[in-house]
């Protein structure tokens, strides 16, 4: 801690790890069991406990709580974990829980995300790289989102749902089954609506590219075909953009688990250590 910034209203325990040019504001307080990397900001007020581990050049605005216990009915004050990547903005009220024995006993969260005021990451949730979560947006425990994902304003996920990559949640959505890549939802409860245009033209995608996707959307859920059938159809098509193939291979997934969403299937292995203890 001797590089590090930290304010004299500001509690940071004695064996918590601070790397160099952190930077801890006022009436910060900081656990005995936490980890943080270079050129991290902590603006005042922020909370940081709990067994976490925080990368380099991340930055957390007032009142954000980090690395607490999940909220869990099952757990028992077990070891559990939270990792942060770098380069991350966590603005005001940002809530991040730790994970459970019913996953991995980690919440992961990626690299280069802005999360905005007010959204909560539930215990066990797994958040890649490049994603946007506007204000107030709810993660359910054991979600995953892929990568450069985007959500709308108090958007609210299902626990164990995936949301694919470069999809687009609408504002006000709420997610019960899982959001296919590339695609936009919305609505109580989601629906797919289109291909999220905008957002594969912001991060570069071809025009063909875009074009065998919206191509894919209508085979899938406008043609009258079921989806096992649309996508049979698809994958003997030439050429199969990498994106198309993703995009069934997630729709396959989502057939083996349950009620809509992949990682269902995972609930029951899952619960059965917690339920042994």
């Amino acid at each position: 801690m001797a590089s590090a910034k930290v304010h004299p209203t500001a509690q940071v325990h004695p064996e918590a790890q601070l790397s160099e040019d952190v930077d801890v504001g006022p009436f910060c307080i900081i656990g005995p069991k936490v980890k943080i990397g270079k050129a991290t900001r902590l603006h005042n007020n922020v909370v940081v406990t709990g067994h976490t581990e925080i990368g380099e050049h991340n930055a957390f605005y007032p009142f954000c709580v980090i690395g607490t216990a999940p909220q869990d009915l099952g757990y028992k004050d077990e070891d559990v974990f939270l990792k942060i990547a770098h380069r991350n903005m966590f603005r005001e009220y940002v809530t991040i829980n730790c994970g459970t024995l019913k996953g991995d006993r980690t919440t992961f969260v990626g690299s280069n995300n802005m999360i905005m005021a007010y959204c909560h990451i539930a215990h066990d949730c797994v958040i890649e790289d490049g994603i946007i979560m506007a204000n107030g947006v709810q993660l359910g425990g054991h979600t995953r989102v892929e990568r450069e994902a985007n959500f709308g304003g108090l958007a609210a996920v299902h626990h164990f749902s995936t949301v694919g990559e470069r999809s687009f949640v609408g504002g006000l959505t709420r997610v019960v089954h899982d959001v296919p890549p590339y695609m936009t939802v919305e609505g109580h409860p989601s629906r797919v609506k289109c291909v999220n245009t905008v957002g594969l033209k912001r991060k570069g995608l071809t025009k063909e590219a875009i074009e065998a996707l919206k191509e894919a959307y209508k085979l899938i859920y406008r043609s009258g075909f079921t989806k096992a059938q649309a996508m049979d159809i698809l994958e003997k098509r030439r050429p199969l953009y990498p994106e198309v193939q993703n995009l069934i291979k997630f729709l396959r997934n989502v057939e083996k688990g349950r009620q809509g969403r992949a990682r269902e299937a995972l609930r029951k292995s899952a619960v059965a250590p917690a339920t042994a203890t």
